[in-house]
């Protein structure tokens, strides 16, 4: 069984999706982009700042599930161009602790969008923490 969370901060896109949904102890959250979350416009032109405002639109919607970032196990990320990788890298390890999470980054065509990405969270533990 699963249950649908549902982040009102988060964007709401007029799509066939829910914001995650829980399956026992996973968590697993829908790709985000970098858009705010009022308007939905994009946050800039560029791989840092749409990698972040995506990062931080996960993050509202594992709040609305009582997580946080450090929940995460796995990541998804789907680059316009792998040309982006160093900077996206660059500012992943700064929103991401130690031990980072498992990850897998693919070239998408993602229209405007730079950057798509989409997290499984673990919820009984932080990454790092034992059982």
């Amino acid at each position: 069984m699963s249950i649908e969370i549902k982040a009102p901060n988060a964007p709401q896109f007029p799509l066939p999706f829910s914001h995650a949904l829980r399956a026992g102890d996973f968590v697993y959250v829908s790709g985000q982009v970098g858009v705010y979350p009022d308007t939905r416009e994009l946050v800039g032109d560029t791989i840092e700042t749409q990698t972040e405002q995506s990062v931080r639109n996960i993050e509202t919607i594992l709040q609305a599930a009582g997580l946080t970032l450090d929940h995460v196990i796995k990541v998804n990320a789907h680059l316009t161009s792998l040309a982006d990788s160093p900077a996206y890298n660059k500012v992943y390890e700064t929103l991401f602790s130690k031990p980072y999470p498992t990850r897998t980054t693919v070239q998408s065509g993602l229209g405007n969008y730079k950057i798509e990405i989409d997290v499984i969270a673990y919820a009984p533990t932080r990454r790092g923490e034992n059982a």
